[in-house]
Formats: C-alpha cells, sequence, structure tokens
C-alpha cells in the first residue's frame, strides 16, 4: 500500500516535476500551452503560482513518494492571481489570451465565496503510474481532513476524463465553461459532510 503524507518544502521541486508530467496531455492546459518548449518552460511556474501555496499550507499531498501529488488550498488561501495573471500576459499568445483569461475569470465566479471552502486546483499523477489508484487515494486522503472541518470542496475538471474520479468522491457538477476555442472545464462541488 503507497504511503500518502503531507508534502513539504524540499518536495516542491518533485511535486512540480510530477504534475509537469501528469498535465501533459491536460485539453485545458496544452491549449493554453501548445508548444512543448514552452509548456516544459513555463507550466512548472504556473503550478507553482496555481497551487503551489497549499505546500506551505500544509495541504499538499503526495502518494507513493510523489508519483502523485494533490496540492490542497484550504479556506483563506488561494492562487497567487498577480503571478498567474503576468504568467500568461508573458507566455499566453496574443490572440488567445482574452479566451483564456474568460476561463479563468469563470472559474473565480464559479469558486464558493458565501462560506469557507476548501479548493483543489491541481491533482496529478506521474503518467507511468497511472492506473494503480494513486489519485483516489490522495481524494480519500485529503477529504478526510475536508469532512473534520465540516466544509465543502470545490475543483474545477480540466480533463473530462476525470469527472467521473471527482463524482465517486462526492462531487457533482455545476455546469460546463467554455469560452472561443477554449476546451470544456467542468466545476464542481462536493457538500460539507459532518
Amino acid at each position: 500500500m503507497p504511503e500518502i503524507r503531507v508534502a513539504g518544502d524540499d518536495d516542491r521541486t518533485r511535486a512540480i516535476d510530477t504534475m509537469t508530467l501528469g498535465f501533459a496531455n491536460d485539453p485545458l492546459v496544452r491549449w493554453m500551452l501548445p508548444d512543448a518548449v514552452s509548456y516544459l518552460r513555463v507550466f512548472p511556474e504556473i503550478i507553482d503560482a496555481f497551487g503551489g501555496g497549499a505546500i506551505a499550507a500544509g495541504s499538499a499531498y503526495v502518494a507513493d513518494e510523489g508519483n502523485a501529488v494533490a496540492l490542497w488550498l484550504p479556506p483563506g488561501e488561494s492562487p497567487d492571481d498577480e503571478r498567474m495573471e503576468q504568467l500568461m500576459g508573458e507566455n499566453i499568445a496574443p490572440d488567445m489570451l482574452d479566451e483564456v483569461v474568460a476561463v479563468f475569470e469563470e472559474m473565480e465566479a464559479y469558486h464558493p465565496h458565501d462560506e469557507p471552502c476548501w479548493y483543489l486546483p491541481l491533482i496529478a499523477a506521474d503518467p507511468a503510474w497511472l492506473g494503480r489508484g494513486l489519485g483516489g487515494m490522495l481524494m480519500k486522503h485529503a477529504l478526510r481532513r475536508v469532512d473534520e472541518d465540516g466544509l465543502p470542496a470545490y475543483l474545477e475538471s480540466s480533463n473530462p476524463r476525470n469527472i467521473s474520479l471527482y463524482e465517486r468522491h462526492g462531487f457533482a457538477v455545476m455546469g460546463e465553461i467554455q469560452r472561443g476555442t477554449s476546451p470544456v472545464v467542468t466545476p464542481m462541488l462536493r457538500p460539507a459532510r459532518s
């Protein structure tokens, strides 16, 4: 049985590397960064800006010594929006930037704001380790903490193949986000459980 543990700062590089591998075929990410060179150069920085705060918050989890990673942001923590804007402005093709910004703005609009909520911005496994249940184990582990807090959890699925995993863990589809040429992003909410 693979071990799941809280990721520390010394796990940051491995966690970002695993995420970079895990998102290499992600429809939204590769729509934003279709060129392999720019993807490999920029996406690690986007990961850190979008979910890296989970490491400092003690809510980043690694399974099997980093073969799968989940970056959960607790209530009160959020992505580094300023850094995200800078990275997108500097690296997204100018003719796509408005569409990308519109997708992220709608993601933010779906995010629950009327009550504290856990947020899962990123979860991924190294493709060499897919099919071993690591993602499900990470979800179960993190959701125990969410349930101890008695709070809802929110995420956006940028890959339709992952929706069934999230539904198995109690998340329900809230709608669909799609702007211009973007792929569909699916916001999902898991109600609070006691």
